[in-house]
């Protein structure tokens, strides 16, 4: 059983930004770091993938959509994702490796919660999206395949920091690292003696911007930067564009 896990999740190969939240001392006390997922899909992601590597064994690695796009592309694939169709064909070998072999989902014995599930869409789909306002009709159906035990359940993919209770089952989105939704600033969550901590970190947008800008080779790295860095976009724009993915509809005034 581990004591504390500090969770962050859809990096996308935003290294400073990820380098900011490592830097926080409840990361850097966490006796585990679990990445839910899209670790490397971004305007950095040889240099994301080796300075995640270089944390050791207390990090646990957990397979997002966007990992298993940038496998597909380095094998010789395409995405629907311009910046992932340059990622992939960065990496070098042993960063495909690694990718191909990510699990999803994972289980971890965590102190204060018995065992939690962390995953990236849901527990049984990687891009499956599901939202905090889902229906617990939609919520018992993602999580159908989860086993009773489990009353703890951590996700990503949508970017968008959240807990909730589904019929008394704690649900967990610590938000995204390198590409937040609602507020700026970098997004992650703290488990520790069975308390969730939604965690952001300040740091400057347009620093965090010119510094992908000065760091990246992606071509198109200055309009990533304008839209992912400098720009957040607001949380009720985004569960509405998600709404149809997540089989319903969602109305914002």
């Amino acid at each position: 059983m581990v004591a504390s896990v500090a969770v962050l999740s859809d990096v996308h190969g935003a290294l400073p930004a990820l380098e900011a939240v490592l830097a926080e001392p409840d990361v850097r006390s966490a006796e585990r770091i679990v990445l839910t997922g899209d670790i490397a899909a971004g305007p950095l992601p040889v240099e994301t993938l080796d300075r995640v590597v270089a944390e050791g064994e207390r990090v646990v690695w957990v397979r997002g959509n966007a990992d298993r796009e940038l496998v597909a592309v380095a094998r010789g694939g395409t995405s629907r994702i311009d910046v992932s169709d340059w990622a992939g064909k960065q990496l070098r070998a042993d960063q495909v490796e690694l990718l191909a072999n990510l699990p999803h989902p994972v289980t971890l014995d965590v102190g204060g919660f018995g065992p939690v599930l962390f995953c990236h869409g849901t527990p049984r789909d990687d891009d499956e999206v599901v939202l905090v306002d889902s229906s617990l009709a939609r919520w018992a159906e993602v999580l159908s395949t989860v086993p009773g035990d489990v009353r703890t359940v951590v996700c990503g993919h949508t970017h968008m920091p959240f807990q909730r209770l589904v019929d008394r089952r704690l649900v967990v989105n610590p938000g995204s690292v390198g590409m937040p939704y609602g507020r700026p600033g970098p997004h992650w969550a703290l488990l520790h003696d069975g308390v969730v901590s939604l965690r952001r970190t300040a740091i400057d947008p347009d620093a965090l911007g010119d510094a992908v800008v000065a760091a990246s080779g992606y071509p198109d790295r200055a309009t990533w930067a304008d839209e992912y860095a400098r720009t957040v976009h607001s949380d009720a724009e985004a569960l509405t564009v998600f709404a149809p993915r997540a089989g319903h509809e969602v109305t914002r005034r």
